[in-house]
C-alpha cells in the first residue's frame, strides 16, 4: 500500500509539471501580453503611450525575457506558494485571489456533496422500482435537470429566493457584509445564499449521476448472483446492500476525479450571471486581458483538482471492489 501511494504521488507530480508546461504555453499562445493589450486599449481611447514606460514595465515584469525563463521563475514561485504577480490588479496573485478561492472551494464541494446526497437515494430507488410510476417520474425530472440551461435556472431561483425568502440577489453574502472581516453573521449570511448556486450548479450533474447509477445497479441486479441469492431466500435489502449497490457504485466513486474540475469549469457562466464573487468570472477576465500569471494559476489549481480527484477515487474504489488490486502481478 505504502508503495503504491509513494509511486501515485511520484506520478501525480510528474503529471502537475506537465501540466503546468501545457499551461504556460497555452497562455503564451495569443500574440502579445498583457502590455500589448493594454497599449491597443490606450491607443483605441486616444491616449497617448510613452514607449518609456512601457519598455520599462516590461522588464520589471519580465516580459523582456525568453520564455522559458519566464517558465522557470513561474514554475520556481509555485513551488515555494508564490503564484505571480497579477498585471491587471497590480497585485501578487495570492492578494488578488483572497477570498475567492476560499469561496470557490466551499461552493464546489457543497456542491459535489449536493450531487451525492441527492443522486445516491433517487438512483437506488428508481433502479429497484424499474418502470413504475415513480421511476418514470424520476426519469422525466432528470431529463429536465440535463435540458435546463443552468443560467435560466439560476434566474428562476433568484426571483423565488428573492420574493419567498428576502434573500438578496448576487453575491455570496448579503451586501452589509462584502468586505468585512469574518463573523458569525458573515458565516451565516453565506449560507443563506449558497443553497441557490448549489442547487444551480449541481442539478445537471445530479440528473446525469441518477441515470448512471440506476442504469448500473439494473445490469448488476439482473445477473445470475442476485437470482441465486433471492432463492436462497435473502431479504431483498440485504441483498441489495450486500453485492449489487457495492458494485454499482464502482463508476460513482470514479466519477469523482471528472466531477470537481467539470464544477468548476462550469460554474464560470452561473457565477457571472448571479455576480459571485469566485474564481470563474476572474478567470474569464484574465484569459481576456491575457494576465498570464492570474490566469496559470487558475488553471493549475484545476489541474490539481483534477489530480486530486481522481487519486481520491482510485483509493476509495480499491477500498469499495476487494477485485480491484493497487499492486500489479497475477493473483493465483
Amino acid at each position: 500500500m505504502l508503495s503504491y501511494l509513494a509511486r501515485r504521488i511520484g506520478i501525480m507530480a510528474l503529471t502537475l509539471l506537465v501540466i503546468s508546461a501545457l499551461v504556460f504555453i497555452i497562455i503564451q499562445l495569443p500574440p502579445g501580453d498583457y502590455l500589448t493589450t493594454y497599449i491597443e486599449e490606450l491607443r483605441s481611447q486616444g491616449e497617448t503611450v510613452d514607449p518609456k514606460k512601457i519598455a520599462f514595465l516590461r522588464e520589471q515584469y519580465g516580459l523582456d525575457r525568453p520564455l522559458i525563463e519566464q517558465y522557470g521563475w513561474w514554475l520556481w514561485g509555485l513551488f515555494h506558494g508564490d503564484l505571480g504577480y497579477s498585471f491587471e490588479y497590480d497585485l501578487p496573485v495570492k492578494d488578488v485571489v483572497g477570498n475567492r478561492l476560499w469561496l470557490s472551494m466551499v461552493l464546489n464541494f457543497s456542491t459535489v456533496i449536493f450531487v451525492y446526497l441527492v443522486s445516491f437515494p433517487i438512483g437506488v430507488y428508481s433502479a429497484t422500482h424499474q418502470y413504475s410510476w415513480s421511476d418514470h417520474g424520476i426519469t422525466l425530472l432528470g431529463f429536465l435537470g440535463l435540458a435546463t440551461p443552468n443560467f435560466l435556472l439560476a434566474l428562476i431561483l433568484l426571483y423565488m429566493a428573492n420574493n419567498l425568502f428576502g434573500t438578496s440577489i448576487g453575491g455570496l453574502m448579503g451586501p452589509e457584509y462584502v468586505n468585512q472581516p469574518w463573523s458569525w453573521g458573515k458565516v451565516l449570511s453565506v449560507l443563506e445564499h449558497l443553497w441557490v448556486p448549489v442547487v444551480v450548479i449541481g442539478t445537471s450533474g445530479t440528473a446525469g449521476m441518477i441515470r448512471r447509477l440506476r442504469a448500473n445497479l439494473l445490469d448488476e441486479l439482473n445477473k445470475q448472483y442476485v437470482i441465486t441469492g433471492r432463492a436462497k431466500g435473502l431479504g431483498e435489502l440485504r441483498l441489495l446492500l450486500k453485492y449489487p449497490l457495492r458494485l454499482a457504485l464502482n463508476p460513482f466513486i470514479a466519477d469523482i476525479g471528472s466531477l470537481l474540475p467539470q464544477i468548476v469549469s462550469g460554474a464560470v457562466i452561473v457565477s457571472a450571471v448571479m455576480s459571485l464573487p469566485t474564481t470563474g468570472p476572474m478567470l474569464l477576465s484574465a484569459l481576456q486581458s491575457q494576465d498570464m500569471y492570474l490566469a496559470g494559476s487558475f488553471l493549475m489549481f484545476l489541474a490539481l483538482l483534477t489530480v486530486l480527484g481522481m487519486f481520491v477515487s482510485d483509493i476509495l474504489l480499491a477500498m469499495l471492489d476487494p477485485r480491484i488490486r493497487l499492486e500489479g502481478g497475477v493473483r493465483r
